[in-house]
Formats: C-alpha cells, sequence, structure tokens
C-alpha cells in the first residue's frame, strides 16, 4: 500500500510502499476513501524539515536546552548522533480520513461501515475505537473527510463559550476558520473574520460573517468596535498561523472587558500584560479534538468517559461535526479547491504555499484489498550469499529509536546478514529497512518464524510482548537476541526456561539478553583489573535514571514491567558480571509513600549478596538533575578503589599499575555486545554471556520488583 511521509530533517515529502499496518487491540483497520491535506499543520511541518539545524533549534529552545545537557553528560559525538537520528525518523502526514472498516475486533465497528478517523494519508490506516465515528448515509466521503478539521474548530468553539446574540471574531480563515465561522453562526452568534487573503474573506461573507481584509490595510480593532456596537467584541477564536505576536495584541484590543480569547491555531505568544490586566480578558489554549486527546487510558486503551461527566470527547466532537454536515449547517464543499488521486499526492503539496489553495483533497481509488492487505515489501536489497548454519541471517522485531539507531547498525557492522524488519505500523519498517539494506520490510511477525533463511531473530519491541516472542523464535530453532527484560514475571521465566531445553537439545542455540554494559571498555578494563583480586568487592552503582511520567507505559507493571525490571536488570547483570559469582540474597528499598510521589519503584535501592562475600548496593534514582553523569561504579577492593562515570573516564585511587582511561564519547558496549553474539555464531561458540547467567540476573530483577511492590 502506499503512504505520505515526510522526512524532517530535509523536508522531503515522499509517495511509500508500506506493508498493511498490523491490526492491534482497541484498534480499527480502515481502507482509506478521502483523506485532506490540513494546509496550516502541514505546511508548518513541511517547512520546519527544509529549514537549516539552526532555524530548527531556533523553533524549539527547549529542545536544545535538553542537547546541551545532553552533551555534558554523554559527550558530544553521542549527542549529534542522537540528534540525526531523531530527525531521519519518517513522520506520517496527514489526520483527516474517511474510508471503509476493512478489519475490526472492537464492539461498534464491523467490516463495510463507512468511517472517519484522524488516519495519516495512507490507503490502509490504524486508528484506535475512539478516534473513529460512522458516517452518516448523507454525507460524501470528500466532505467527511473534513470531520477532523472541523472538530479541531468545534473545540475551540466549546471553551470560548458562546451564547445566542454574542459577536466574535475568528482570526485566521483558512479550513478551520471558515468552519469555525460557520458553527459559530449555527450557535446564533454574529461573526466578524479576519484574515490578509481576499478570497478567504469573499467565502466568510459566504458564509455570513462580516469581514476584515487586512490586504486592503482595514485594522482590525477600529472595526470589531464598530462591529460591537462600540462595546467590544465577546470573543476571538484564532485559528492562524503565523509567528507574529501581533495577533495577541490585536485580540485583546478587541475584547470587551471580560472578553474569552481562544487559540486554536499557532501563533507567537510574547503577551502584554497590559493589554490582559485591563480588561480582565480570559486566555485558553485549544488542545486538538476536545476531551481525551493524548490520554493514553482514552486513545490506547479505548475506555470513553462517562456522558454525564463529559459531554463532548474528541469522538463525540466528530460526530457532532457529522451531523451538522448531515443537517446542512456546515458546507465544506465550498472550500475544496483542489482534489489529486494519492497517486499525485507528492505534486498536492506543492500547492501548500500557493493562496489560491485551500481544501486540498487526495482520493484513494485503489481499493483491491489483497493488494492493499500485504504484510510484506520487497525492498532494494538482496542477500547474495549462500545462507548457512553458520552464517547469522538475522530478522529484527522492533525499529525504534535504539533499534534503528544503535542495535541493526551494529548487528550490520558485526557481518550479519540483515533479512526482514518487522515492525507494527510498517512504516519504520520501510525506512529503516532500505537504509540498513534489509531484504523485506513485513508487519506480520510470523514471517520471521517461517522463514527457514533465518536462523537468528532480534527482539527490540515492547516489554510485555518479549517472553512470547523470545518462545516462538525458540520454537522455531532460531538464535536469539533479546533486549532486557527477558520477561516481566517469573511464570514467563519459567516458560522460556522449558522453551530453550527444549530447543536446544543439540546446544546449538543461543539465547542472549542484550546486557550491553558487560562489554563497555572501561567495564572490560574493569574487569580485567579485578580478576587478580580474589578477595570480597564492594561496590556502589549510582544511577541517575531521570524521571519518567507516571502515565508512561515502561511504569505500567502489565506493560513495561516498571523501571527495576525494565532497566534496572542491566545493573544487576553488571555487578553479577564484576563479581564473578552468584547472587545469594538481596535487599531492597525504596523512597516512602508520602503525598506528590506519583511513583515510587524508581527510587530505590538494592543491595546485593555474592557468594565470594562480595556485596554492592544499587541506587536507581529517578529524582536527580540531567546534569549529574547518569551511571557511575565505584570498586572498592584491597585498599583500592575504581571509579567510572558514565562511560567515558576511569579512575583508579591506589590500584598499581593505572591511574585513568580516558575515552573521547561515551561507549556503553552496544556495538561489541552485538559483535560478540554474532562471531559466536558464526565461530559454533557458546554465546557469550551464559544462559545461567541471563537467567539469574533477569530472575533477581523480577525477584526485587516484587519485593518492593510487596
Amino acid at each position: 500500500m502506499k503512504q505520505i511521509l515526510q522526512n524532517l530533517s530535509n523536508g522531503e515529502t515522499s509517495l511509500v510502499d508500506v506493508p498493511c499496518p498490523k491490526n492491534i487491540k482497541s484498534n480499527i483497520l480502515i481502507t482509506t476513501k478521502a483523506t485532506v491535506v490540513s494546509a496550516g499543520t502541514e505546511r508548518m511541518l513541511v517547512n520546519f524539515g527544509k529549514s537549516s539545524y539552526i532555524s530548527k533549534a531556533k523553533q524549539q529552545p527547549d529542545k536544545v536546552k535538553m542537547v546541551r545537557n545532553k552533551v555534558k553528560t554523554d559527550g558530544l559525538m553521542p549527542t549529534i548522533d542522537a540528534v540525526r537520528s531523531k530527525l531521519d525518523q519518517p513522520l506520517p502526514l496527514g489526520y483527516c480520513n474517511a474510508g471503509v472498516v476493512l478489519e475490526s475486533n472492537v464492539v461498534g465497528f464491523e467490516s463495510g461501515d463507512r468511517v472517519v478517523s484522524n488516519g495519516n494519508h495512507a490507503e490502509v490506516v490504524r486508528v484506535p475505537k475512539n478516534l473513529c465515528v460512522k458516517i452518516p448515509n448523507n454525507v460524501d466521503d470528500e466532505s467527511a473527510a473534513f470531520t477532523v478539521l472541523g472538530a479541531i474548530g468545534l473545540q475551540g468553539i466549546r471553551l470560548i463559550q458562546p451564547t445566542m446574540g454574542e459577536c466574535f471574531v475568528v482570526t485566521g480563515l483558512g479550513l478551520i476558520g471558515l468552519l469555525c465561522v460557520q458553527m459559530l453562526r449555527a450557535n446564533g452568534c454574529r461573526v466578524l473574520g479576519v484574515d490578509f487573503d481576499s478570497n478567504k474573506c469573499e467565502l466568510a461573507r459566504k458564509f455570513g460573517a462580516e469581514t476584515v481584509d487586512l490586504s486592503n490595510g482595514e485594522d482590525p480593532i477600529i472595526v470589531a468596535q464598530s462591529f460591537s456596537r462600540g462595546r467590544g467584541v465577546d470573543g476571538v477564536l484564532i485559528t492562524a498561523a503565523t509567528q507574529s505576536n501581533e495577533v495577541m495584541h490585536q485580540s485583546a484590543g478587541m475584547c470587551r472587558k471580560r472578553g474569552r480569547i481562544v487559540l486554536v491555531g499557532v501563533v507567537g505568544l510574547n503577551l502584554r500584560r497590559d493589554d490582559f490586566y485591563k480588561k480582565e480578558i480570559t486566555f485558553q489554549v485549544s488542545s486538538s479534538y476536545g476531551p481525551g486527546r493524548y490520554d493514553s487510558f482514552y486513545e490506547d486503551e479505548g475506555n470513553d468517559y462517562p456522558v454525564g461527566y463529559v459531554r463532548w470527547t474528541e469522538q463525540r466532537n466528530f460526530e457532532a461535526v457529522l451531523d451538522m454536515m448531515s443537517s446542512g449547517v456546515l458546507d465544506v464543499k465550498s472550500v475544496i479547491t483542489h482534489r489529486y488521486d494519492i497517486e499525485n499526492a507528492v505534486e498536492a503539496y506543492t500547492l501548500l504555499d500557493n493562496p489560491d489553495a485551500l481544501g486540498i483533497v487526495l482520493n484513494y481509488p485503489n481499493q483491491n484489498q489483497e493488494v492493499l492487505t500485504k504484510s510484506k515489501v520487497e525492498l532494494t536489497n538482496q542477500i547474495s550469499e549462500i545462507i548457512k548454519p553458520n552464517i547469522p541471517c538475522v530478522g529484527f522485531i522492533g525499529a525504534g529509536n535504539y533499534a534503528s539507531r544503535i542495535l541493526i547498525p551494529a548487528f550490520k557492522e558485526a557481518g550479519a546478514l540483515l533479512d526482514t524488519l518487522v515492525t507494527s505500523s510498517g512504516i519504520s519498517g520501510v525506512h529503516h529497512g532500505n537504509k540498513n539494506q534489509f531484504v523485506t520490510a513485513s508487519t506480520n511477525v510470523k514471517d520471521l518464524w517461517s522463514n527457514d533463511s533465518i536462523n537468528t531473530v532480534s527482539i527490540v519491541t515492547r516489554h510485555d510482548v518479549h517472553a512470547q516472542q523470545v518462545i516462538d523464535a525458540l520454537n522455531s530453532g532460531k538464535n536469539v537476541f533479546v533486549e532486557k527484560p527477558l520477561a516481566l514475571t517469573l511464570d514467563e521465566l519459567d516458560e522460556i526456561d522449558k522453551s530453550y531445553h527444549q530447543a536446544n537439545k543439540s546446544n546449538t542455540i543461543r539465547l542472549m539478553v542484550g546486557f550491553n554494559r558487560r562489554y563497555a571498555p572501561h567495564v572490560v578494563k574493569m574487569k580485567k583489573l579485578l580478576e587478580s583480586h580474589r578477595s570480597p568487592k564492594s561496590i556502589i552503582m549510582t544511577v541517575n535514571a531521570g524521571a519518567i511520567p507516571a502515565e508512561h507505559w515502561v511504569q505500567d507493571t502489565l506493560i513495561g514491567g516498571g523501571r527495576i525490571v525494565g532497566e534496572g536488570c542491566h545493573f544487576i547483570d553488571l555487578m553479577r558480571h564484576l563479581v564473578g559469582h552468584t547472587i545469594v540474597d538481596f535487599t531492597a528499598t525504596m523512597i516512602g509513600n508520602v503525598p506528590g510521589v506519583e511513583t515510587r519503584e524508581d527510587k530505590a535501592s538494592m543491595t546485593l549478596s555474592f557468594e565470594d562475600g562480595s556485596f554492592g548496593t544499587i541506587h536507581y534514582l529517578a529524582n536527580g538533575g540531567s546534569r549529574f553523569p547518569k551511571e557511575r561504579i565505584e570498586v572498592f577492593c584491597d585498599n583500592a578503589v575504581l571509579q567510572m562515570d558514565n562511560y567515558r573516564v576511569l579512575t583508579g585511587f591506589g590500584w598499581p599499575g593505572f591511574k585513568k582511561m580516558r575515552l573521547f564519547k561515551q561507549n556503553k558496549g552496544q556495538q561489541a555486545c552485538a559483535k560478540a553474539f554474532v562471531e559466536s555464531i558464526a565461530s559454533g561458540k557458546e554465546c557469550p554471556i551464559p544462559y545461567s547467567e541471563v537467567m539469574e540476573s533477569s530472575k533477581v530483577s523480577i525477584e526485587i520488583a516484587n519485593l518492593l511492590r510487596n
């Protein structure tokens, strides 16, 4: 199937063949019939992509601060690599979609239903059920595709709380502005539209508004005073897109005392206090389509808000807009200026800077489901070598930031053959598949299990699916490299253990967790220095983990496992590695249950005891500052100390023959870890990290998390 993607690094807009997305819980697959190009939002994204790095930085000062902090802790080159990788991610464009349900696993939607959604410009889209609404029979697909834009405007109107007979200004007569004019008129309000474009002003007048044509030099404040009969307008709805601060100044000037201003668009917000102080003006920013937006409980999990308490959700706003279209109150046909088939979509984007272009509709003539629902796309690369058991031929599951930036290139550099890249949406699979010379991009993980050429699977997915994917890979006779954690529960570990021993009767299958810190140059040096010291060791690890919101999936014990299981296992394994002996006991404590502390488990201290008498304490703390090094290790042994700071500097205090080891840039051992795994397959050697240690570190991590929770 075809989809429109935007490259934020260079601003290139492209039409790409991608696999059909795989449907997931609480979602619907939709075959697209029509979409609308949002001139304001999408123009902003395209222009951002085309701008220089300096210009991008000026537009995102908060991101610049984060980059500066990262340079101080991680070094310049890793930071540059991270920024480039972030900008290299393909961005799907579009959020105004009308189509037909292809596949549904939720109540209320069936195959064949006509629906609108916030789906992208793609022939098939996957959308959460609470972002879909059925289309009335008398509303055509092209009109329905404007529903989401209408809902954006409607939410702004709900916030400004119009009453019959009030007068309002709509500043910015683009698509959303013109729809707002009509909806305010339907509320029994008088409307004054403001824009630089005479044609848009003419359309607004057609919809019943009076207008201010800024291209003729009209003063909106003076006109608004006359329009409001000298009282000042009741409110201003800003739907413009500009960096100028003047819009806010003018809006305040047009308002009566205690007037209301609601921002739907994007404008400069360097406010003048006197504008608002003297009149006690209320200012509010509208968030997209309505209540539920950006709430994973509502959108991702598919839970609705009780209508008695939240009358208008984003889904119910969609319904309201469609009802207005159905009754004839809302006319969108008049704002359509251009139509293109999806095959010519790139040409449509050349119109974004055309003042005559308003409503740009994309149509999708190809409705061949057999073609549209293909889960695989063949990429440009072909593996020329004959695949043998000792040649690592890898299928990857997942192409997120870590996989695409670190792990896939590491496997490639280590000499692995890259066959299939599986992702849920298919977009990142095609992008990073082409970039790293994979043969195939897929959205169906079963393509890996049935592919006899693939002898190795690398799993870099959400934590809650790791265990099952490891089991499926083992049952298919594949070597497995899985990012931490191996599993979220002890029961899952038991199931993995059974599958591993069943699959590994010939002792040829390798199962390894990406405990990369074992392979960091500083850790390798520490391990070598410690080998000659058999005395018990005392170790302190300080992990300045950084805060993650309580609602993030990583914090969810059922999905992410919590941060001790999800990330703390790294440090438990690292300590196990440095000591070189089995963990025999552990204790753990965490911050107290006091008001204001949403998550406690990520502010914890764990002490491990080892069979040789060594002990170590891991301080895993999410309440520190970003300027402090993320990881510090201190080893006390035989009247000497080793101190490692953030994988950049290792210092020996009183250590015979060693004083300091410094690296130009941070190195956490990811490349060396992947290389060791790949070479073990190629050479026929045992797995670099013994299976027993992988299971031990994973088991202790889960048990510590359970201890903290109970």
